[in-house]
């Protein structure tokens, strides 16, 4: 595993992160990942050198329950050989019905939380705090002051921001500098070979800003596995999944991947995976890693250990200049337009 330095901090982590979202959420009767599930995966992760863990206070049924899978497994290691990342913004509903100050980003909110976070990860401070969504109704300088707080008393060591638009990264950027305040470091975006054009003047602003970029869903919801089939070249919503039903896909997949643009894109990874004796997932991970403007550190959210491993081979595949400018390329039409649905 090779090792980055995380934007503009001082901070190193593996080329790929792990992502937590289902450590123990409940989908109907089943947990998708259960406690010695969720160890074991953690295990497998640590044994490949990832060294850099995202949850959030809200992941698993209940709240916390993700964040206490974690604490669980680190106490048996040494802290000091990763990095944690939580984040903070929506309803926490260990606390029962919640009350109007039990959400958002404002000052009462964010202290309480970090406060659970750090008990349930059985930790005295966390290397990254996310806001899980930007807050409309609280001023941007008093969240910022609030986590600014957190950082000088040692309990966070960097801010990170997930989910929002580029004018409001730029606007927290700009109070920041203004204000003499702790600044995003890290970004979360949706962005992966299939999800471009939409966070553009994002990924813009993470570059001339020097925020790494942890991108979440990078492999398309699995459509850039290639465990998806087109099944007429009229319709490119007309798919076969790996459960054998049109129906076991949600209304979000098929409106931001099933696409001609996105199997234009799936094409052309697959032919670069085949050139490379590599799975089409390697192939996209490999093409987010090697992003030249900004660092790029791909979240992977692996089932099963072998859903991992093969997720771990990215580090393994080492893309030409010319094939990742034609995953890159594969958007477009032969007039150089962005390719439409």
């Amino acid at each position: 595993m090779d090792y980055r330095t995380l934007g503009a901090t001082g901070t190193k982590v593996s080329e790929l992160c792990f992502g937590t979202w289902r450590f123990g959420k409940q989908t109907g009767d089943t947990v998708e990942t259960d406690r010695d599930e969720a160890h074991e995966l953690l295990d497998a992760c640590a044994e490949h050198g990832i060294n850099f863990i995202d949850t959030a206070n809200v992941y698993g049924d209940p709240n916390g329950t993700a964040e206490e899978y974690i604490g669980k497994w680190l106490s048996e290691r040494d802290r000091e050989d990763f990095v944690l990342a939580s984040k903070v913004y929506f309803p926490f509903d260990g606390w029962g019905e919640p009350g109007p100050n039990d959400s958002g980003l404002g000052r009462k909110h964010i202290r309480a939380q970090i406060e659970g976070t750090l008990d349930r990860l059985g930790t005295e401070y966390l290397d990254l705090y996310y806001i899980h969504r930007f807050d409309e109704e609280t001023p941007i300088t008093e969240t910022l002051e609030t986590l600014s707080t957190l950082v000088d008393k040692g309990k966070v060591n960097y801010l990170g921001a997930s989910t929002m638009a580029s004018w409001q990264l730029t606007k927290a950027l700009w109070k920041s500098e203004i204000e003499d305040l702790a600044r995003f470091d890290v970004t979360q975006p949706l962005f992966h070979a299939a999800y471009y054009e939409d966070v553009a003047e994002y990924l813009d602003v993470c570059a001339d800003q020097d925020v790494a970029v942890c991108p979440y869903s990078p492999l398309a919801g699995g459509f850039l596995t290639g465990k998806y089939e087109r099944t007429d070249p009229d319709d490119p919503e007309a798919v076969e999944t790996p459960g054998g039903s049109r129906g076991d896909l949600d209304e979000q997949f098929t409106e931001y991947y099933l696409s001609e643009r996105g199997w234009s894109i799936l094409d052309t990874v697959r032919e670069v995976a085949e050139e490379e004796s590599a799975t089409p997932a390697q192939v996209a991970l490999r093409w987010l890693i090697d992003q030249k403007d900004f660092t790029c550190v791909p979240i992977i959210g692996a089932r099963t250990t072998d859903q991992l491993d093969d997720n771990v081979g990215a580090i393994d595949v080492s893309l030409s200049r010319e094939q990742h400018d034609r995953i890159t390329d594969a958007r477009y039409d032969e007039s150089g337009s962005v390719i439409g649905h």
